[in-house]
């Protein structure tokens, strides 16, 4: 997919930002700090993970600034609650950049963390990649706690089953 339009894009990623607040509702406020082994992200440094990278990497970098990205702690936010309006939060300090990204700035190159220069509009599709990866992640800590989390384009893998033709 190639990003030539910032305005497009921004709606395209809101509809990607969405699929992954939804499933927010599902997570239990006492498995938010859930992680399958010591060591390894739980399920609300998951999320702090998406709103920090977006806000001080991906929005950093697109401006020509250095990766402001440091971890994504409890220390960020405490709570489901409070985990949820810090990614809101984040994101729409991230949308403010990007709304200012103009359809020439998508051809520019930025440095990545890694000083590797990119185009733009490749590293935002990089974003995209990285927010539907961990939301994934997400989706799978759920599936291993047993909870039943909302199927990603309307029906389950059993029931597009059911309904296809053999």
């Amino acid at each position: 997919m190639k990003i030539d339009n910032i305005n497009e894009f921004i709606g395209y990623y809101s509809k990607i930002k969405k699929r992954t607040q939804r499933l927010f509702d599902y997570i239990p406020e006492d498995k938010l700090e859930w992680t399958f082994r010591e060591g390894k992200f739980t399920i609300g440094d998951q999320i702090r993970h998406l709103a920090n990278i977006e806000r001080f990497m991906y929005a950093e970098t697109v401006q020509h600034k250095e990766s402001k990205y440091a971890g994504c702690g409890i220390e960020y936010a405490d709570g489901l609650e409070n985990v949820i309006e810090y990614y809101n939060k984040k994101h729409l300090e991230s949308l403010r950049v990007f709304e200012s990204l103009s359809n020439e700035d998508l051809f520019k190159k930025c440095k990545t963390p890694g000083t590797i220069e990119i185009t733009i509009w490749k590293w935002l599709r990089a974003m995209v990649e990285h927010e539907i990866h961990h939301r994934a992640q997400v989706y799978l800590y759920l599936s291993i706690l047993e909870i039943k989390t909302p199927p990603m384009f309307g029906l389950s893998s059993e029931e597009v089953i059911i309904n296809s033709k053999t």
